[in-house]
């Protein structure tokens, strides 16, 4: 199968599993609800009944966000302009990227969120693979089935992706960076020398994402138990196929195109009645990102199972709950 193939199976796989996408996105702002609660609770506490309030209401005060941002804790240290459109894409970004620490209480909801998607990407991938409607109970079964492989297989990615971060970063940012420019002030060739460390980098991320990706796949089509076992297929898979590499970044350009009709739709700080428009708009974005994530998966299982001609899913077969004991022992 070649990688657009894969691509555009990976749409219609997506496409004909619209409640997986709607419960991925339900579930984002079931997460997402404690902490806004908390910062709202936050900045009603720090309003009061003070005269800023009121202009809080009708849009927004430059002036009040920086003295709520001045006394702020805890939660409170993330309500910062750079949240607001576009801004807050390029900040996780460059936070990301540039390897900054997250606020405890944003690490502690994103670590819940990891542990919740680990349960429910085994369901989600089976779905995908079988093309065909598992209903709750198949779902939930393959959710429970791969999760504990998929914590093992996690284990393995959290200790990569800290040696990524702990060690190869500071490496090329904090020593190859400083020796490459050697100290000059030319701010073009600082930027171009950047970039190239920012590609390098990127690189380890993209391989080590493509080989953990299929290592998931291969837990669920193939019914491996081993995660060790899964990782190396899946590494062997990828050096095999480089396809593999052009689906995915066909994959991320789609990401970089809705990231860039965001970013030129997506407005400011709006007033009055514009807020709910931006909160509109926010929310599809959110929703559209939910959909470029659930094709990664969609495309990359099309693409294995065409890759290794599996004519029909090879996992375990449907899970069917009997009507009765008395029914299940008249059919045995």
């Amino acid at each position: 199968m070649r990688p657009l193939s894969a691509w555009r199976d990976g749409i219609r796989r997506v496409n004909g599993a619209p409640l997986v996408l709607a419960g991925m996105f339900a579930l984002t702002l079931l997460v997402a609800l404690p902490l806004a609660t908390v910062v709202g609770s936050m900045i009603e506490e720090h309003l009061g009944d003070s005269l800023a309030a009121g202009a809080v209401a009708s849009g927004n005060s430059l002036d009040w966000w920086q003295e709520f941002a001045a006394q702020a804790q805890g939660l409170g240290t993330t309500l910062v302009p750079s949240i607001v459109g576009f801004g807050a894409v390029l900040g996780n970004i460059s936070d990301f990227v540039d390897n900054q620490p997250m606020a405890a209480t944003i690490a502690g909801a994103t670590t819940a969120w990891m542990v919740i998607w680990s349960f429910l990407s085994g369901g989600v991938i089976d779905r995908y693979a079988r093309q065909r409607p598992t209903h709750a109970t198949g779902f939930f079964a393959a959710c429970g089935l791969n999760f504990w492989r998929f914590l093992r297989l996690g284990v393995l990615a959290w200790l990569v992706y800290g040696v990524l971060f702990a060690i190869v970063h500071p490496w090329i940012f904090d020593i190859l960076y400083p020796g490459a420019i050697g100290g000059g002030t030319v701010e073009r060739t600082a930027f171009m020398v950047r970039a190239i460390c920012y590609v390098i980098f990127g690189t380890f991320l993209v391989v080590c994402n493509l080989v953990f990706d299929y290592a998931r796949i291969r837990i669920v089509v193939e019914d491996r138990h081993s995660a060790i076992g899964a990782l190396i297929a899946a590494t062997r898979f990828v050096r095999r196929h480089p396809a593999t590499l052009a689906l995915y970044l066909l994959n991320a350009g789609l990401f970089l195109a809705l990231a860039l009709v965001y970013a030129i739709v997506a407005p400011g700080a709006p007033q009055g009645a514009a807020i709910l428009l931006a909160f509109g708009i926010g929310q599809i974005y959110i929703l559209l990102r939910h959909y470029v994530k659930l094709l990664f998966y969609a495309s990359q299982t099309a693409y294995f199972q065409g890759a290794l001609a599996h004519a029909a899913y090879t996992a375990s077969p449907t899970v069917v709950w009997p009507e009765s004991p008395a029914a299940e022992t008249i059919a045995n």
